[in-house]
């Protein structure tokens, strides 16, 4: 199937992967990647292409209404699990966990937690990395461009404003599907 991904990444859709194209050679078994900006759904058909692109397990969550029958086969197929926004569980620490009982796990997440315009991101993704000791990896979703830029793998310090300031400079000026969004 890489070699499917590649044609309708490469060829049919003109996309590019540009900065770490060896992430996935590296073999980090665990991580946080997070896409941003996360503007159309659109961006979930890239993210799979890119996934299969490198050969890349990933693992993703979404609201729970996603995985109803017959989309939720679909999605649980690809990697994700619902997930109640709803419950009063604690949320990070839950999804932290799945790192101890895994010996391979990564997740992606949009950290915007929305398509919508926002000012700042979620902060979730950063305390899940922090808490199971993992790097933060970080990649485009740069319709303007079509490409994916992939960061080095980034672990998180105990300086939210600097780590914060970094990981935004990462995705200046990346334009979404819906540049307003971006």
């Amino acid at each position: 199937m890489q070699w499917l991904a590649k044609l309708i990444y490469f060829k049919l859709l003109g996309w590019q992967i540009v900065g770490n194209t060896s992430f996935s050679k590296e073999h980090i078994k665990k991580a946080v990647i997070i896409a941003v900006p996360h503007t159309s759904w659109h961006d979930f058909y890239i993210g799979i292409l890119l996934r299969a692109v490198v050969g890349l397990k990933t693992n993703f969550i979404g609201k729970k209404e996603l995985f109803v029958f017959p989309l939720g086969y679909f999605f649980k197929r690809l990697g994700g699990s619902p997930i109640n926004r709803q419950s009063s569980e604690n949320k990070v620490d839950a999804i932290a966990k799945l790192f101890d009982k895994h010996d391979e796990f990564r997740i992606t997440l949009a950290p915007e937690g929305t398509r919508k315009k926002v000012t700042s991101w979620r902060t979730g993704f950063y305390y899940m990395a922090k808490k199971a000791n993992v790097p933060i990896i970080m990649f485009t979703l740069d319709f303007e461009n079509k490409q994916n830029m992939v960061s080095e793998p980034f672990y998180p310090t105990d300086n939210f404003e600097a780590d914060f300031k970094y990981m935004y400079n990462f995705y200046k000026d990346v334009k979404g599907k819906i540049p307003k969004y971006s």
